[in-house]
C-alpha cells in the first residue's frame, strides 16, 4: 500500500477538484437559470416553479459532489488509516449522508409537487 500511496494522494487530489469544478459549474447554470428566469418570465407562478427547478438542479450538483468528495475521504483513510482519519472520515459521511438525504428527500418532494400540479 506505501507504493500506492502517492498515486492514490494524486486521486483523492483530482477528485477534491473534481468536486469543487462540480459545484462551481452547478453554481453558474443554476444562477444563469434563476437570471434568466427573472428576465423572461412575467408570470409569478412561472418564476417561483423555475425556481424550483433551479434549487432542484442546484440541489443535484450538490449531491454530486458530496457523493465525490466522501469517495476521496474513503481512499485517503484507507491509505493512511490512522484512529484520527477513520474517525474524521465517519464524521464527514454521517454529516455528508444527512445532507444528502434532507436533499434528495427536498427534490423529490418538489418533483413530486410539480407532478401533482401538473395533473
Amino acid at each position: 500500500m506505501a507504493a500506492l500511496s502517492p498515486v492514490l494522494d494524486v486521486v483523492t487530489t483530482c477528485l477534491n477538484l473534481i468536486s469543487i469544478i462540480i459545484l462551481v459549474w452547478g453554481v453558474i447554470l443554476s444562477v444563469k437559470d434563476f437570471l434568466l428566469a427573472h428576465v423572461r418570465s412575467r408570470d409569478r407562478a412561472e418564476r417561483l416553479g423555475k425556481l424550483q427547478d433551479t434549487k432542484n438542479s442546484l440541489g443535484g450538483y450538490i449531491l454530486l459532489s458530496l457523493e465525490i468528495l466522501i469517495v476521496a475521504d474513503i481512499i485517503d483513510t484507507i491509505v493512511k488509516p490512522t484512529l484520527e482519519d477513520i474517525v474524521r472520515l465517519a464524521a464527514i459521511v454521517a454529516i455528508r449522508t444527512v445532507i444528502s438525504y434532507f436533499l434528495n428527500k427536498e427534490i423529490r418532494e418538489s418533483d413530486l409537487i410539480k407532478t401533482h400540479k401538473g395533473q
